[in-house]
């Protein structure tokens, strides 16, 4: 005769909900060649949202394609930007998605903020992307 056993969800381990949308985020980014593409879970640390994404832009055509993707397949999944900031030749978008803040730099201009410095000691996510 056969047992059932009922397994344990003690051992499951729930992803926190932004996740889904970072790491959509993140692929689109990478789809678009984003360099140093970074998260860290921010929770905690700040109650403006759970999770930093940062990634850089070699050129301003490269910044307008990475923001104009995210934009546009985010608002074709269902999910919502409540608000964005800066100028495609500034150096530094930002798209705020409530849960997850999404920096784009160019290169200079992520060095000079240094926002990797600033929330170091905030643990990192693994976005499982490829290296290339």
């Amino acid at each position: 005769m056969t047992k059932l056993v009922r397994k344990s969800k003690k051992n499951t381990v729930e992803l926190p909900d932004f996740i889904p949308v970072l790491l959509r985020i993140a692929a689109i980014a990478d789809q678009h060649k984003a360099k140093d593409i970074k998260a860290c879970d921010v929770r905690g640390l700040t109650l403006v949202a759970d999770a930093f994404l940062l990634c850089s832009a070699s050129s301003e055509p490269q910044l307008r394609a990475i923001f104009t993707a995210v934009k546009e397949e985010l608002k074709q999944a269902g999910v919502k930007q409540l608000h964005s900031e800066g100028a495609f030749t500034g150096g530094w978008l930002v798209m705020d998605y409530g849960t997850v803040i999404f920096h784009i730099f160019r290169e200079e201009a992520r060095n000079f903020y240094d926002l990797d410095g600033l929330w170091g000691d905030a643990p990192q996510i693994n976005l499982h992307l490829e290296k290339g």
